[in-house]
């Protein structure tokens, strides 16, 4: 079986100086990429924990001092979430100034690392496809920071400023500011900030949605993956899901790849009139379309392309597979103005590429130019893209997840069986 490197989080680094809102940030982030898995990594949680000498003169001990935090334990737990595996992260105690328990974090889509001084150490920055830094004026952080120690802490406002002006502020000039320079952005006023914080969750979603394939073909569209998407992956791939199950479920999914492919279609402005008598100024729909599907296979697709297109044409090709890649084209029959139209192919799985190439190539015999060509389908293994974009860089392939590979029958991995049988009912005993 093909190998599949494990897929990488999306690690955002958030620094800046304390009190800067950094927190409220993160907040923000997390709450906007509610359906995607994301975990909150602090580098407060890497504190030293004080030596016994440390601990008599705590007052004494700089807490904003790089030294302070413990970078190789950061390191060693970013690199194992890094690679999918879980692991148990510390909960600084400050009032014990020690590290005695643990969380256990696990592997995410996206792992978000907030710290004063993420930036400060060229290993952590590394590991970064993000950083972002939080740049709030001084004397609103000073503000923040009496309000937060006297409020929450219980300290007297006379050692708060006493901590800031020996440790807290020269820190931050000599330590903090000066890694300002490698941030990717720079958001003024923190979590006010809420145009700053639309825009980074749209560029990380548009980064998630992107496997590593679309950044080769930019004529590959995966549609975004979420829960429910996933959801509906886990239960039609799962061999002990019933048929009724597995039917309803892959309906689900193949609409959802139909209207995706839909959406890549020219449109034209059209202007109507409301019940209210004002003038709405939208699109028409593409009028000259027609679908065709791989028998037998695709024409599990066909209901949902019906359901979105109204009194659509469907043609039909049957190809047969000779040997481990030949293939010969058994039957076909398709609208005669073919030619004239825009074609949605429908296939639910792209293995080899061998069939889906012998349809395009006779679609193209028939007059089809390559442009008017969408290819639909549930999944796709990378060796198929790879043979059907390099062969044909014109058409756009529309999928719903990308799989490992293939295995020596030249089947899909981890794939969902024989999707025909399973669909139609044909492999009950």
């Amino acid at each position: 079986m093909t190998g599949k490197p494990h897929k990488q989080p999306f690690v955002i680094g958030v620094a800046g100086g304390a009190a800067s809102g950094k927190a409220t940030v993160c907040d923000m982030i997390i709450e906007q990429l509610h359906d995607q898995r994301v975990v909150l990594v602090n580098q407060d949680s890497f504190y030293h924990s004080l030596t016994s000498e440390e601990l008599s003169k705590v007052h004494e001990y700089n807490f904003d001092h790089p030294d302070a935090f413990d970078t190789e334990k950061l390191l060693s737990a970013m690199e194992m979430l890094k690679h999918g595996k879980a692991v148990d992260i510390p909960k600084y105690d400050f009032k014990s100034y020690k590290n005695n328990v643990s969380r256990r974090v696990n592997p995410s889509d996206v792992i978000i690392l907030e710290g004063i001084l993420i930036f400060h150490d060229p290993r952590v920055r590394d590991m970064m496809n993000m950083k972002i830094f939080v740049d709030t004026d001084a004397d609103v952080r000073l503000a923040r920071r009496i309000r937060r120690d006297t409020g929450e802490k219980g300290r007297d406002i006379g050692m708060v400023l006493d901590q800031y002006s020996k440790f807290v502020k020269p820190a931050f000039d000599d330590f903090i500011l000066p890694t300002k320079k490698y941030a990717d952005i720079i958001i003024p006023r923190g979590g006010d900030n809420d145009v700053a914080i639309d825009l980074i969750v749209q560029h990380i979603r548009t980064k998630l949605g992107q496997h590593d394939l679309c950044k080769i073909y930019p004529n590959l569209y995966v549609i975004q993956s979420t829960f429910q998407i996933r959801g509906m992956h886990t239960l039609i791939r799962d061999a002990q899901t019933t048929k009724h199950d597995f039917v309803f479920y892959a309906d689900r999914l193949i609409r959802l790849v139909v209207e995706h492919g839909l959406g890549h279609l020219p449109f034209t402005e059209k202007q109507v009139t409301t019940p209210t008598g004002s003038v709405y100024t939208g699109v028409d729909f593409c009028k000259r379309l027609c679908g065709v599907s791989v028998i037998r296979s695709g024409e599990s697709m066909e209901n949902a392309l019906r359901a979105c297109c109204k009194g659509i044409k469907i043609g039909k090709i049957l190809i047969h597979r000779e040997g481990d890649n030949g293939q010969q084209l058994i039957y076909e029959k398709l609208p005669q103005d073919i030619s004239d139209r825009h074609v949605l192919l429908l296939d639910p799985i792209l293995g080899t590429g061998n069939s889906a190439v012998q349809a395009i190539s006779l679609l193209l015999k028939k007059g089809v130019p390559e442009a008017n060509i969408i290819f639909l389908n549930l999944i796709s293994a990378p060796q198929g893209v790879h043979v059907v974009c390099k062969s044909f860089p014109r058409i756009k392939i529309v999928t719903s997840e990308i799989e490992t590979g293939l295995n020596q029958e030249f089947r899909v991995v981890p794939g969902m069986g024989e999707f025909g049988d399973r669909y139609f009912g044909t492999d009950d005993d």
